[in-house]
């Protein structure tokens, strides 16, 4: 698949635009390079950023991993840094902007419907298994959050990807169609007739209903929202770690998709070896839990907790990043 140069926009500084912990801020001979990419979905323009580690040669053959941001999260966050510390132990790494996210083309924006986020995947293998020094048999995938669910979804199906790892996976659909820790499950056809009326108005209006989005929400409001991973989410995706191309927000049309979407239905197709990656202290553990009972078609699965770590420390806690970084490096290793 063809690829072409990018040039990055600079945020805060940092030339590549990165935001997380001991970002790149220059290519420097002898250590991991990134090489800001663009290539085309269908006609839509995917932004993605390809990191090297320190012996890259165009001639060898590095095992591949392409990495997934979470949902409205960008390449420049926490997909930015596992892509960035997995290139450091050797591996050839893509972390791209979903379609209608960050810089990546597509209208109308801010979109989160299953088959294009899992098909990110596909085409970001597409792209990796072409680049120079990459042993296209050698590829895995690995998912952040939202993005994990789609990975797992990925890994069901394209079996290009020899192992398939998660961390803190969010499972869009299942949040979506029954709530966080399912607190709306009874309101499940309630809810689909109100999307129904939704689209309706937007057919006549021409207009689409976005979800609200946390960087308009008042500080106040952010450090009370229920839930441990909402309300450390505000403060990662607002305060500590924001960038301009993120967004919390999504067209509500989507959900007639996610409602009818969901990992854990074919998990059983997975017969890769699998890793989920999950904090002590993640209310949303319970995901990852039911999706890795669900993965009986591989033996060689685990499910590793990170000590004293919840759902969004996993983003960015230089001690909880560093112990999943560490399992992860040698979970592919040993398997790719």
């Amino acid at each position: 698949m063809t690829y072409q140069p990018r040039t990055p926009q600079p945020y805060q500084g940092n030339p590549f635009g990165f935001v997380y912990g001991g970002a790149l801020t220059a290519n420097v001979e002898g250590a991991v390079h990134v090489h800001p990419i663009s290539y085309d979905a269908g006609g839509v323009t995917v932004a993605a950023n390809v990191y090297t580690p320190a012996d890259y040669s165009e001639v060898g053959s590095c095992a591949g991993i392409v990495v997934g941001h979470p949902n409205g999260a960008v390449k420049e966050q926490a997909a930015g840094l596992y892509a960035q510390r997995l290139a450091a132990e050797g591996f050839v790494t893509i972390a791209f902007d979903a379609v209608t996210t960050g810089e990546s083309g597509g209208e109308p924006r801010n979109r989160d419907i299953p088959y294009l986020r899992v098909e990110d995947y596909r085409l970001a293998a597409d792209v990796l298994s072409t680049f120079p020094g990459v042993d296209a048999s050698r590829l895995a995938v690995l998912g952040i959050c939202g993005g994990g669910g789609y990975a797992l979804s990925a890994a069901q199906m394209d079996k290009r990807f020899r192992a398939a790892a998660v961390v803190s996976m969010f499972n869009t659909g299942s949040v979506r169609r029954e709530g966080f820790q399912k607190v709306q499950a009874d309101s499940v056809l309630k809810r689909l007739h109100d999307v129904a009326n939704l689209r309706a108005r937007e057919a006549q209006s021409g207009e689409l209903v976005y979800s609200a989005d946390m960087s308009a929400m008042d500080p106040e409001v952010g450090h009370n929202l229920p839930f441990d991973m909402y309300r450390e989410g505000y403060e990662y995706y607002v305060e500590t770690h924001a960038h301009p191309h993120s967004h919390s927000r999504f067209a509500q049309r989507d959900l007639m998709d996610l409602f009818a979407w969901d990992p854990d239905d074919f998990m059983y197709l997975i017969d890769q070896p699998l890793l989920m990656v999950v904090g002590e202290k993640a209310d949303t553990a319970y995901m990852s839990e039911s999706a890795f009972a669900a993965a009986t078609g591989t033996e060689d699965k685990e499910l590793y907790v990170v000590a004293d770590a919840t759902h969004v420390d996993l983003y960015w806690r230089p001690d909880a990043t560093t112990d999943a970084l560490a399992k992860l490096a040698a979970f592919y290793q040993a398997r790719i």
